[in-house]
């Protein structure tokens, strides 16, 4: 396998499109226009791709697909060994699951030549061929996600709860608070490549960064007298583009909560939506592990309603 220097196939492209516009964050929203889904997240990244910082354009050895590859700097550089992300793998209809699978060996094989590594990808569920290429070349499944979504002028919202943006100076206390709640299903720890203690201090990293601001428009905390912090919720925000009515939303990157703010969970996620709407962003976005019930019933609750689900898989190798 070889870093492609000509063109991305059109014809691969547009045989995948369908699929390659599950990748939209907000495909299930069905009042966005899905020309401007597809070119921003689907199609037109696909078509777009290997400009970007690190992306990688990688051929199988038959010349049949074509492997979408980006070098990630920051998480190289925080665990000391060269990580990627698999956007996604170009290919024709007629691609045989036995083709791909090979494909899949040699791209793996590609990236151990290079020496130590780590490759996460992040499926559609509908993705059926690419998923069972992945799994039949040594992939691993590690975390299935729910994606969840609420019409902010659509919530059922509880009493408004006392909250605050975390201040900069409390970056390492979110932080600690990311690490002790942990969850075993999600990616990390779900992952046995990171470990309990490396998985526990990338949370821990990202709530901090998070929270000084370099990840996160806001970090919500309780604000209530004498209730020690022990929760929080980062968000991420998408302003709206200029032209594409209904577009706009808040995300919920992060949260945790710990023993001493048992049931903080459902009033930040309520008051992040309050925020969305103070900031006419039309929904919020929520993404968690097909395992979490908790956060099902927060979802119930408030009226967010399933979008679409996603499986993360990952390898390595040295």
């Amino acid at each position: 396998m070889q870093n492609q220097m000509t063109p991305i196939n059109p014809e691969w492209v547009e045989s995948r499109a369908e699929l390659l516009f599950r990748h939209s964050p907000t495909h299930f929203l069905r009042h966005l226009p899905s020309e401007y889904q597809q070119e921003r997240y689907g199609t037109g990244a696909a078509a777009r791709f290997g400009n970007g910082i690190g992306e990688q354009v990688l051929v199988a050895t038959d010349g049949s697909s074509q492997w979408l590859v980006q070098h990630l700097p920051w998480d190289t550089a925080f665990f000391g060994t060269d990580t990627y992300r698999l956007f996604t793998g170009l290919f024709g209809a007629a691609a045989t699951p036995a083709a791909l699978a090979t494909a899949v060996r040699n791209l793996r094989r590609s990236l151990a030549a290079r020496g130590a590594y780590y490759a996460f990808s992040v499926v559609p569920a509908e993705d059926l061929a690419l998923l069972q290429a992945l799994t039949s070349g040594g992939w691993q499944l590690i975390e299935t996600r729910l994606n969840f979504f609420c019409p902010v002028d659509e919530a059922r919202l509880p009493a408004p709860a006392p909250v605050r943006r975390a201040r900069p100076d409390e970056a390492a206390h979110i932080g600690r608070i990311a690490a002790a709640a942990r969850n075993p299903y999600d990616r990390f720890h779900a992952d046995p490549w990171f470990g309990e203690a490396r998985a526990d201090a990338l949370l821990a990293r990202y709530a901090e960064a998070a929270t000084e601001g370099s990840y996160a428009d806001a970090v919500l905390v309780p604000d209530v007298p004498d209730l020690p912090i022990d929760s929080f919720l980062a968000i991420g925000d998408t302003p709206a583009e200029a032209g594409v009515a209904g577009s706009g939303s808040s995300r919920v990157l992060l949260t945790a909560v710990g023993p001493a703010n048992r049931g903080w969970h459902r009033k930040l996620v309520a008051e992040t939506v309050r925020r969305a709407a103070s900031r006419a962003l039309p929904q919020v976005l929520m993404t968690t592990q097909a395992t979490n019930g908790a956060v099902f019933r927060t979802c119930e609750q408030l009226g967010f309603r399933l979008g679409s689900t996603s499986h993360v898989v990952a390898c390595s190798g040295n």
